[in-house]
């Protein structure tokens, strides 16, 4: 029997998604949740893994097209009765994974199911505060939103989850809750038939993203490579990454007032201090930059300067003030801009800040970065000096209150103990939201993030 495989929905909040590549062709042979090619969306490039064992009998879409949530995108010949990639059937307890009913059907893992977003848990803080008390080192305590337990029926589902079934999600569901180390079983799903949702793992993990989309990416081949050739005019499709990026950044600059401060500082202390760190053997082989520098600094001047670690929720008219820093981290890859983020980046020291950001740029250089990593930043950090920039304006984030740019440290002439001398000198420019940062708050994180940036020594005091 044929069944089809139709795009599923994602959880990134679009009803597109553009085909990246195909890893299997008509007439091959795939397996249960056999990888079949990728989809690129508004975030990243998304693995689909195969909902059937059986025969590629058709594709309906080239890599390169753009793909309406629902659509068919490829059909397989199964054995018994055909299933639709929204009409998955649930396995009975105990039975062996694949297989199917009466009839020996393959069963579909979820892909496609569609989550009743009627139902769908809302997201509240409940991250206890860091910084207030001498429990502020610890990690803060993640409380769980109950809606039931494994052993639980879901009241009023049809085909409801009982202890010993497999839990029912889709796959980017169950790799978002891989990554942040959720298992699945400890879950009852809100959605469609106990269907566990993206927010019902964000939910359980505490994590507030705004659903914004923070992070955002270009597509390498916006740019034309080359320089200028006998085209007299290259038109590119605005779609995809590049389509939810220049909304995202119109929100931004329109919706929330920016306004950025800058502040020239001498920095020959901090680089010193870099050295330093570089030498011993407890940073061996960790690349150890201003950015690690300017990252911890960040770490610690938001707990002075809660503001610029607030989010305005305007749908609930609220100021959503967050008791934790996920700390993103522009990165300039391969296939464009990515901003993914250090998951609670006060706890770190600057080993592992430093551990930290190489995996988060061997990650988004490799073209792996999960979708967990790109989404629920807090505040962001550019490194522009990297390409020899000494200040700009930088846009914020959605859903952010302040980001900081990070300019080149050259060597100047500076007045130090009242003679000019060559230092080495960077400037930070700082942009934040006014309505959530006043002037004075703004300047004064600029300010203690410029301190530590000069004389690390100075986050002995502000710590």
């Amino acid at each position: 029997m044929i069944a089809e495989f139709k795009l599923p929905d994602l959880g990134e909040g679009l009803t597109e998604s553009e085909i990246v590549s195909w890893h299997v062709a008509v007439g091959d042979t795939v397996t249960l949740n056999q990888v079949l090619g990728e989809v690129e969306t508004a975030k990243a490039v998304v693995e689909l893994p195969s909902p059937y064992a059986g025969v590629v009998t058709a594709i309906t879409h080239e890599p390169g097209t753009m793909v309406e949530v629902g659509e068919v995108i490829i059909a397989f010949d199964v054995a018994g009765p055909a299933i639709g990639a929204g009409e998955r059937r649930d396995r009975a307890p105990g039975a062996a994974s694949g297989a199917g009913e009466a009839g020996g059907g393959p069963i579909a893992t979820g892909a496609g199911a569609e989550p009743d977003a009627a139902a769908a848990p809302k997201r509240v803080p409940t991250l206890v505060g860091y910084g207030a008390d001498p429990e502020s080192s610890k990690r803060p305590t993640r409380r769980a939103r109950v809606f039931g337990t494994a052993a639980a029926v879901t009241a009023g589902a049809s085909g409801a989850r009982v202890q010993g079934d497999r839990p029912r999600s889709t796959p980017p569901v169950r790799k978002l809750a891989r990554d942040l180390g959720i298992e699945l079983a400890s879950l009852v799903g809100s959605g469609e038939r106990g269907l566990i949702t993206r927010e019902d793992v964000l939910a359980f993990a505490g994590d507030h993203a705004n659903g914004s989309g923070a992070a955002v990416e270009a597509p390498a081949s916006y740019t034309p490579q080359g320089g200028i050739t006998d085209a007299r005019e290259v038109r590119t499709p605005i779609k995809g990454v590049r389509k939810f990026m220049a909304a995202a950044m119109v929100e931004s600059a329109f919706t929330a007032p920016h306004v950025t401060e800058f502040l020239t500082i001498d920095v020959t202390a901090g680089m010193d201090f870099l050295d330093k760190l570089r030498g011993l053997k407890e940073f061996a082989g960790l690349k150890v930059t201003p950015l690690t520098l300017a990252a911890k600094a960040v770490s610690l001047a938001v707990a002075r300067h809660s503001a610029l670690n607030t989010h305005w929720d305007a749908a609930n008219q609220e100021v959503v003030a967050y008791n934790y820093l996920n700390l993103g981290i522009a990165a300039a890859t391969p296939r464009g801009l990515l901003v993914p983020n250090i998951k609670d980046a006060h706890e770190l020291g600057l080993r592992g800040l430093a551990v930290a950001l190489g995996e988060l740029a061997e990650t988004a250089r490799a073209g792996k970065t999960p979708p967990a990593d790109l989404a629920g930043g807090t505040f962001s950090v550019t490194n522009i000096g990297v390409f020899g920039i000494d200040a700009g304006t930088p846009i914020l984030n959605p859903g952010e209150a302040g980001i900081l740019a990070l300019g080149a440290v050259r060597r100047t002439p500076w007045e130090y103990q009242g003679e000019i001398a060559l230092r080495q000198v960077m400037t930070l420019s700082l942009s934040f939201d006014h309505r959530l940062v006043d002037g004075a708050q703004g300047s004064r994180f600029l300010a203690d993030v410029g301190a530590m940036m000069a004389d690390p020594a100075m986050g002995l005091v502000m710590g």
